[in-house]
């Protein structure tokens, strides 16, 4: 079994399987709608980051109740609702602030998910998952600084890849999960039947 950073396996895996589901559902109507409203598309993006937080506020609580760390997730949440906050609340100013917001989030977000792939497990299914979606975030926050009406176009074929990599991470982080109770199950067992084997041979020396 690859090692596994327990800081990030203990996240439960429907956080992932959560996000995915509402990155491409905002990633799809960004990406598809016809409407060139940016005030509605703004709004979209800041209703999205604002739900984003809120799930991870929810993990942080499930993460400090596992005792599991909680300064990430909530560092996390922080940051997605402050952006949120600063779409939501400057509707009204030049679209280029909202590009430059925009385009500055997702090269960050993507930065630290490539932190994140090197520094949360050696499994190169995890590692290729979360470095694959930094990267293109990373990449597509260049785009978006350098674009102009479709910044937030590109942003939604942004929200379609992070979404379909959180739903593949969460399946494969509850296949972790039954792999690692699988094994410290096979390890105590072999522990208990080395202490019974242990005091079984004690047992002998004494009766000699």
């Amino acid at each position: 079994m690859a090692h596994i950073n327990r800081k990030f396996i203990d996240s439960h895996w429907l956080l992932f399987i959560t996000r995915g589901l509402v990155a491409l559902v905002f990633g799809a109507i960004a990406l598809f709608n016809m409407r060139q409203d940016f005030p509605y598309m703004i709004t979209l993006v800041g209703i999205f980051l604002l739900s984003f937080s809120i799930i991870e506020f929810i993990n942080a609580l499930y993460r400090a109740r596992q005792k599991t760390g909680w300064a990430i997730s909530v560092s996390l949440a922080i940051i997605d609702a402050v952006v949120a906050l600063a779409l939501l609340f400057t509707i009204t100013q030049n679209t280029t602030w909202h590009l430059y917001i925009i385009a500055a989030y997702t090269f960050l977000r993507g930065f630290f998910e490539i932190i994140a792939g090197f520094r949360s497990t050696v499994d190169p299914t995890d590692r290729f998952t979360w470095v694959f979606s930094g990267m293109i975030g990373a990449i597509i926050g260049i785009v978006v600084f350098n674009s102009s009406e479709y910044f937030v176009r590109f942003f939604g074929v942004y929200l379609m890849i992070v979404g379909t990599c959180s739903l593949f991470y969460g399946v494969h982080n509850r296949a972790q999960k039954i792999e690692d109770r699988i094994a410290r199950r096979e390890s105590a067992a072999l522990a208990a039947k080395t202490r019974k084997r242990r005091q079984g041979k004690k047992v002998v020396k004494r009766s000699k």
